[in-house]
């Protein structure tokens, strides 16, 4: 009973957010009205940026969503982003349809531009947009950096950082080993 409770008050207060962040964006932000977005994420939408969610999107609290001036976000019907994700956009992430998003992870389509005039202080970025393909799990705190492109049907494994292209129908993971070292203290 109490899963009805909290789905219809996240039903409710997705529906009366969106609607106020759609006075202040009225071409650049779309959804729809079966949305389960927790209170406890946010959402920024920046000057002349698109943010678009597909139906029955699904968003656990800690969750954030930012879409800085001029950027692109657009979100497939059936995604869920699990506690503590962040989309961070500053050109362009598509991400599809039936997409699941475990706890943590991080997507951006930017990196800080070091090597500016004045260093990190100028907030420049390098851009190159991110896509995920429909029906994809990624794996909790994995980390999908800028110019990836995943294929439909894929699968990311727990911790992650994907950068480069994915055929569809691809599982990806990092093996990392784990090495045990014994060792005796001597008196």
């Amino acid at each position: 009973m109490k899963k009805y409770i909290r789905a219809s008050i996240c039903l409710l207060y997705s529906f009366i957010k969106f609607c106020l962040i759609k006075l202040f964006h009225l071409k650049g932000f779309k959804f729809s009205f079966l949305n389960l977005v927790s209170p406890f994420t946010e959402v920024e939408i920046g000057r002349k940026a698109n943010l678009s969610l597909g139906r029955m999107i699904r968003i656990r609290s800690g969750s954030k969503l930012r879409v800085r001036n001029g950027a692109d976000v657009q979100v497939g019907d059936n995604t869920s982003l699990n506690h503590g994700c962040m989309v961070i956009s500053h050109e362009k992430i598509i991400i599809g349809r039936d997409v699941q998003l475990g706890p943590n992870v991080l997507i951006y389509d930017h990196d800080h531009d070091f090597r500016a005039e004045n260093g990190l202080k100028e907030l420049k970025y390098k851009t190159t947009p991110v896509e995920i393909g429909d029906n994809v799990w990624i794996g909790a705190n994995s980390v999908i950096l800028r110019g990836t492109k995943i294929g439909d049907n894929c699968v990311i494994g727990a911790s992650t950082v994907v950068k480069g292209e994915f055929p569809d129908n691809s599982i990806i993971v990092q093996n990392k080993q784990t090495d045990v070292i014994s060792y005796r203290i001597s008196n």
